[in-house]
């Protein structure tokens, strides 16, 4: 059973930075491409930045485009996500997955592990 385990959260001002991690247990993860999402109070859980199998390519939503950049180190089995400028709005529960591409956007794969338990981020004002 593969497992993914999400780290790094924390409190912090706006303006200042954070750098989650994503340790993924079990083999083949670099076969797949990686993405982190999420999930704060109230909302659904939405996409935030995929990075392809070999970290070659990535891609970001809007709302953090320029200030967040995702990485993975495959020998590690693990995927990170350095955050710059902190808003109040990137509040939430940080989770990273397996995606698959479908109709322009970034979908969930579980064919490799289920959720986490995430991170949470807070940003204070």
């Amino acid at each position: 059973q593969v497992q993914l385990v999400e780290s790094g959260g924390g409190l912090v001002q706006a303006g200042g930075s954070l750098r989650l991690s994503c340790a993924a247990s079990g083999r083949f993860f670099s076969n797949y491409a990686m993405g982190w999402f999420r999930q704060a109070p109230g909302k659904e859980r939405e996409f935030v930045a995929h990075i392809s199998p070999n970290g070659g390519s990535s891609s970001y939503a809007d709302y953090v485009k320029a200030r967040f950049i995702i990485s993975r180190d495959n020998a590690r089995n693990t995927v990170y996500l350095q955050m710059y400028s902190l808003k109040p709005e990137d509040t939430a529960v940080y989770y990273c997955k397996a995606v698959y591409w479908s109709g322009g956007y970034y979908y969930p794969n579980f064919d490799f592990a289920s959720w986490g338990q995430g991170t949470q981020v807070t940003v204070s004002s």
